[in-house]
């Protein structure tokens, strides 16, 4: 890109920022000419990124145009306790095997938007997995249990009793002696990692190295419009989703977070952004989904995606030829039609937990209308759904 002043840059870098600290430091280090060294850190606590770990990934290719190096660090070591932040309960452990194999699609998942000729990917269980007893003591050492507890989660869990394992609390200090062993010139994470980012400071500073400046990135919510993007929550879009799937998605976003979708997933200048959500809120919500679908697709995905909505969607034509199967009579309840559990049974999902997803995430027609609700109450002692997931369709018969 064209070269930038100092004050430019810092701009660039600022937009769609939450917090940094300390501007003043980033300030010095950019005047100073030298490649920073810019560390995000990833549990692979899941098989695949979705669109909301992106708006993060997004701002880390930024400091790459202005030519930083970014390290993307993959927590396979601290993926092992789990990160607390934001949990009001221990997580579950993970094993190796989970861990190791999510990491794997991480780095085939992360290059769609980071340049690779400008990324370090390196694992904590590096520096982490060599350490004795006797280096955990020492690095414990140096925070107290009461700097521990200042943290939102912590204090929360602690004040209305709920349980706090010791190895949680490890957590914060492995990921600050993660800057440590990198000499991390900025970190970067969502504004919930907050108090593990300024720790990481304070450690780097007990080591003799300059405390790495701290970026925060807003957490975007889910399809739900609530709650934080997550897989585990099925209000989300994931970058490796078909491309039919991920533009539907997009279609269901609310009018009232588009604007904060466009300024988090795209580089469209906020006076740009602006006129189009609020003048044209279905155009825009197509200008996003075809922005998304190129990103992680093709354009020419992203136009095969745009036909299908309209035509499958807007217009409501069903493809010509689609399997017809019976439904069995387990799955009729009462009244009820368990659909968790029939997607699965006629392949348009991989399990039960993965239909959920589907269904809490809106991927799912029933009839020309989304279904949400894990089950469907139907008076009839026969019928036919039209089940449409995705690109897949079935016709389901009953009685």
């Amino acid at each position: 890109m064209t070269p930038l002043t100092i004050d430019e840059q810092l701009a660039y870098l600022r937009r769609g920022m939450a917090e940094i600290i300390r501007e003043e430091e980033l300030r010095e280090r950019l005047v100073s000419r030298r490649a920073l060294r810019v560390k995000a850190g990833f549990d692979p606590t899941a098989p695949d990124l979705h669109v909301g770990h992106t708006v993060l990934l997004r701002k880390l290719r930024h400091f790459q145009n202005l030519g930083h190096t970014v390290i993307f660090l993959i927590g396979d070591f601290t993926g092992l306790i789990g990160d607390p932040s934001g949990r009001n309960a221990t997580r579950p452990t993970m094993s190796r095997e989970e861990i190791d194999a999510n990491a794997e699609t991480y780095k085939a998942q992360v290059f769609k938007i980071l340049d690779p000729q400008r990324t370090e990917i390196r694992f904590n269980s590096e520096w982490l997995s060599g350490m004795k007893f006797d280096d955990v003591i020492r690095l414990g050492s140096r925070c107290t249990l009461a700097r521990i507890l200042e943290r939102d989660d912590f204090s929360k869990r602690y004040r209305q009793g709920q349980p706090i394992a010791v190895h949680e609390l490890l957590y914060p200090l492995a990921q600050a002696y993660d800057s440590v062993a990198l000499r991390a010139d900025v970190e970067m994470g969502g504004t919930d990692q907050k108090y593990n980012l300024l720790l990481g400071r304070e450690i780097q500073k007990d080591f003799g190295q300059p405390p790495q400046i701290v970026a925060t990135m807003p957490v975007l919510e889910g399809l739900d419009g609530v709650q934080k993007m997550s897989k585990s929550l099925g209000n989300y879009i994931g970058v490796t989703e078909p491309p039919e799937e991920m533009y539907c998605k997009v279609m269901q976003v609310s009018d009232e977070l588009m604007p904060r979708y466009f300024e988090l997933l795209t580089d469209l200048d906020p006076g740009e952004i602006s006129p189009l959500v609020h003048s044209q809120p279905m155009q825009a919500k197509k200008e996003l989904a075809r922005r998304l679908v190129t990103d992680f697709h093709s354009a020419a995905a992203a136009e095969a995606a745009s036909q299908h909505f309209r035509r499958v969607v807007q217009q409501g034509e069903a493809p010509a030829e689609i399997q017809t199967v019976e439904m069995p009579e387990f799955l009729r309840r009462g009244r009820e039609i368990r659909i968790d559990k029939l997607l699965p049974r006629v392949g348009l999902a991989e399990s039960v937990a993965d239909a959920t997803r589907k269904l809490k995430a809106g991927a799912v027609h029933i009839n020309g209308a989304r279904q949400r609700e894990l089950a469907l109450r139907s008076e009839e002692p026969r019928g036919e759904l039209l089940i449409q997931v995705g690109k897949k369709w079935k016709r389901v018969k009953w009685g």
